[in-house]
């Protein structure tokens, strides 16, 4: 891929590759038919209003019951490294979360109005060229990776039940939000801010999300660690001092005891493979 960003209008009834595997993201809108989207082993239906995010180094093909207009967004992974936003700090990261989830990532329904206006206009745009197209389609395009962000934000971990009060969404939100504030991540502070027991916290979380509320934010921290080392070329140090460890070897040691390898094996790992 040539261009940060290239947006395509497909109809086809068969898709033309199998198993496919991309060095960029990729959100699909299905404009109209249906059918499955089969990507690292697991078969989602898909159909009419679905919006998908294919990240980096998935797997995956259509397998197209019903005739399929698909809107295709590719975007570099440069791109989503350097794009800035005001208020969603390391959108690369919150993106390459949806490796982790299945099918449509719309989850506010207001947005599928949205959505769907923006590929209309990105549609028109291809369709009929004209002066500063390169700058309109880049601004429809931000506005998709925007909403994107905001409905992955929003999507519970696995463990997290339908049925589940939400103060234990609010207890999420708040340790995600303060994800970079060791002090704010104590259990005493949690406790606090919810205005419940340190003793209780541990259990209520614990019944609520399947996991205690120390796992959860270990295994939160060291899924943004491994993009950091992965997708963005930030220093050892940098990392340290954005999440607040101590020095080099406390981040390592707590990296190795969770991934079974070293900081800079990881990294050199995975720039091998990507």
């Amino acid at each position: 891929m040539h261009q940060s960003v290239e947006v395509l209008y497909k109809k086809v009834d068969e898709c033309p590759i199998v198993n496919s595997q991309f060095s960029f993201f990729q959100m699909v809108y299905v404009i109209s038919g249906n059918g499955l989207l089969h990507i690292n082993g697991n078969a989602i239906s898909y159909q009419a209003g679905n919006l998908m995010l294919l990240t980096p180094n998935d797997y995956h093909n259509f397998d197209i019951i019903n005739t399929t207009e698909f809107l295709l967004v590719k975007i570099n992974s440069e791109y989503v490294k350097e794009y800035k936003s005001k208020s969603i700090d390391h959108i690369g990261c919150l993106l390459h979360y949806a490796t982790h989830l299945s099918g449509c990532i719309l989850k506010r329904k207001a947005d599928e109005f949205l959505v769907k206006s923006i590929s209309d206009s990105l549609i028109h745009a291809i369709e009929n060229k004209d002066i500063y197209d390169e700058d309109l389609i880049t601004h429809y395009v931000n506005a998709l990776i925007v909403i994107a962000a905001r409905n992955i934000a929003k999507i519970k971990p696995t463990g997290v039940k339908e049925s589940a009060d939400k103060r234990i969404l609010e207890i999420i939100n708040y340790i995600q939000a303060h994800i970079f504030c060791p002090q704010k991540l104590k259990a005493s502070a949690v406790a606090k801010e919810f205005d419940i027991s340190d003793t209780y916290l541990g259990s209520y979380f614990k019944n609520h999300s399947g996991e205690t509320i120390q796992s959860f934010i270990s295994n939160y921290k060291i899924r943004l660690i491994e993009h950091r080392l992965r997708f963005s070329d930030m220093r050892i140090n940098e990392i340290v001092e954005e999440f607040g460890f101590s020095d080099e070897s406390h981040l390592n040691k707590f990296f190795k005891k969770h991934k079974d390898i070293s900081l800079t094996g990881y990294r050199k790992s995975n720039v091998s493979q990507n």
